[in-house]
This record gives C-alpha cells, structure tokens and sequence, in this order.
C-alpha cells in the first residue's frame, strides 16, 4: 500500500502497523526524542505497535536533534 512519509510517497506492505513500519524503516523506538504523527494526529508512543495504517495515510516522523 501507498503512504505518504514526510511528504514522499513510500510503498509498504498491507496491513502494517506504525510500530511496523518503524522497525521496516530502521528507525529504534526505544529512543527519546521522535514524535511521530498519523493525518495530524499525534500517536503517543505506548500506541505505536498498535495502530494500524491505511492506504494513504500520511505519516510525519519528527525527530529531535540538540544543538544552538
């Protein structure tokens, strides 16, 4: 299925959780500071492995970096 992850369009298998599309993606979801949001809505954390994603759904990983 079809997802649109930070604004670019991304293929992914049917049925893939957001906690599932993290670990396809390399990204470690036991670190701090990465927020991630489904059509606007932010997903807190604890609900990630169970929310199911939908054909075009657009997903926003933000992540946080220190610096001044």
């Amino acid at each position: 299925m079809k997802l649109i992850l930070n604004g670019e369009t991304i293929e992914t298998a049917d049925g893939q959780t957001l906690g599932g599309l993290l670990k396809t993606l390399g990204i470690e979801t036991e670190s701090k500071g990465v927020a991630i949001a489904v059509n606007e809505v932010v997903v807190p954390k604890r609900k990630w492995d169970s929310t199911g994603l939908s054909a075009n759904d657009a997903v926003e990983i933000i992540r946080a970096v220190q610096g001044g």
